[in-house]
């Protein structure tokens, strides 16, 4: 058995019927050129018959229960998984539009996962329009994060159009991180080394975790610092108690355009895609005459996972940024937001990274709190809205010949936070994951709608005439 991470089980312990903790992507291919009509089922079928399923894939809770949910929760081997079950293929009603495909991921991704197996589910989607189908794939964030999931997906792609028979995600090993051990180099005296190593740890970081501590405080006293605190956010529409259905939509961009306003407005391309979720956010909080008088928050998680690792489980952290939507002018806007994601960087660097796992969890921890106790939703939230942005790959893939024209992050919402705004670079694209509440957004597709208006808006501001040109062919 593998016992699981403090922030790993703490995705279980929060589940419950109206917040299944699980994430997915929707991934977007077009058929090869004089594909049978078979191509599909016969992908389908393969899949079906691979044989062996690697970590994470084959991994099932030891103790499905709620207390074995809770309490010193483990992973155990499947060694009987039916993939019959987990592999599923669905077909788009006509016409096979984008909006079809949303209303059936939105379906999909309101389903809980069963606890008494592997926690994860693929569905091949066929009928898309265009001579194109879809990829849906869930997993349990207690088995992954963004960044890994966004690795193990990309893994079993490739770079060949002509590459065939090829395996399905499920069979396919992580690389392990160079140094991390294995199961063999484990021992008893390692194990003891290990333990009075992570007391030494603790004890030369508390000083620094008290000093971070200190600093948050200080910026809810001196908001003018910039530095954007826990619990600073007003309670708005987004922070109040969800349901179990969701709503999905998506939005994209070419990357150029957003690092060419970065680089002219002297910020980052996070800085950019915060701006324009502000914006659209803005938008549709005042056309409900639900705007507050203060800014709303982005609670924006950070990777810490080394590049070489291809591991599983959570490896990240989070900074607190303002995202001025109470400020009507576009650029005051944006420096605002600058202001305070460049406050919120030298936080977290403050901090060596060694200490980010524990500073973690003293942030989340009020959150993860709100949620077990069932105060989610019911008190002011530890931030307004989750912000993702993700880094993929920068090259066009294939899988079985068959194109990978765009791929989504598809996200979990809790009680507290209807909503969750995650972006994924693709072969030089930013596409943008919109997931929400079906009952606390009404409309939420005006979202991504509004991201693209606010982009045009902030090219007309910063940009000159010639190059804005260039920049949208």
């Amino acid at each position: 058995m593998k016992r699981l991470g403090t922030l790993d089980a703490s995705w279980l312990a929060v589940e419950s019927e109206d917040t299944p903790m699980h994430v997915g992507t929707l991934q977007i291919f077009s058929l090869p050129e004089g594909a049978p009509e078979t191509f599909l089922r016969d992908m389908v079928t393969r899949m079906k018959e691979a044989g062996d399923v690697a970590p994470p894939w084959g991994y099932k809770l030891a103790w499905s229960g709620f207390l074995g949910r809770v309490i010193a929760p483990a992973w155990k081997v499947d060694k009987d998984i039916d993939l019959d079950y987990h592999v599923r293929h669905s077909a788009l009603p006509r016409p096979g539009g984008e909006r079809e495909l949303g209303i059936l991921v939105s379906r999909l991704h309101s389903n809980p996962l069963d606890f008494s197996r592997p926690l994860w589910e693929c569905h091949v989607i066929e009928g898309l329009e265009n001579n194109r189908f879809a990829l849906y794939t869930k997993m349990h964030h207690s088995m992954i994060d963004g960044i890994s999931g966004v690795r193990l997906m990309q893994r079993v792609l490739t770079t060949d159009p002509e590459r065939c028979n090829m395996p399905p995600p499920w069979t396919v090993r992580p690389h392990q991180r160079r140094g991390a051990k294995t199961d063999k180099e484990a021992s008893v005296p390692a194990a003891v080394s290990q333990a009075m190593d992570a007391l030494k740890l603790q004890a030369d970081m508390a000083p620094r975790l008290w000093q971070a501590g200190n600093r948050l405080v200080h910026s809810v006293r001196h908001p003018e610092d910039g530095l954007t605190a826990p619990f600073t956010g007003p309670v708005s529409v987004l922070n109040h108690r969800v349901t179990a259905q969701r709503r999905f939509a998506t939005q994209h961009y070419q990357l150029d355009r957003l690092k060419n306003l970065a680089h002219a407005s002297g910020g980052s391309l996070n800085d950019i895609v915060l701006y324009l979720c502000g914006t659209a956010l803005r938008r549709f909080l005042a056309e409900q005459n639900n705007l507050p008088d203060t800014p709303l928050t982005a609670g924006i998680p950070v990777n810490i996972r080394p590049a070489d690792d291809e591991g599983t489980g959570t490896q990240i952290s989070f900074m607190i940024a303002s995202l001025a939507t109470d400020e009507a002018d576009p650029l005051n806007r944006l420096q605002q937001i600058k202001t305070s994601t460049r406050r919120a960087k030298e936080h977290l660097q403050k901090l060596p990274k060694s200490a980010l796992t524990q500073y973690t969890m003293l942030l989340m921890s009020p959150y993860i709190l709100q949620l077990m106790s069932g105060l989610g939703g019911r008190m002011r939230p530890v931030f307004n809205v989750t912000i993702s942005n993700v880094p993929g790959p920068e090259g066009t893939l294939y899988y079985e010949g068959a194109r990978l024209e765009a791929m989504y992050p598809v996200s979990l919402i809790a009680h507290g936070g209807a909503l969750n705004i995650t972006c994924l670079s693709y072969a030089g694209s930013l596409n943008f994951g919109f997931t929400g509440c079906r009952d606390t957004l009404p409309s939420m597709q005006k979202l991504a709608v509004y991201t693209g208006e606010a982009l045009d808006e902030l090219e007309s501001l910063i940009l000159p005439p010639k190059k804005r040109a260039r920049t949208r062919k």
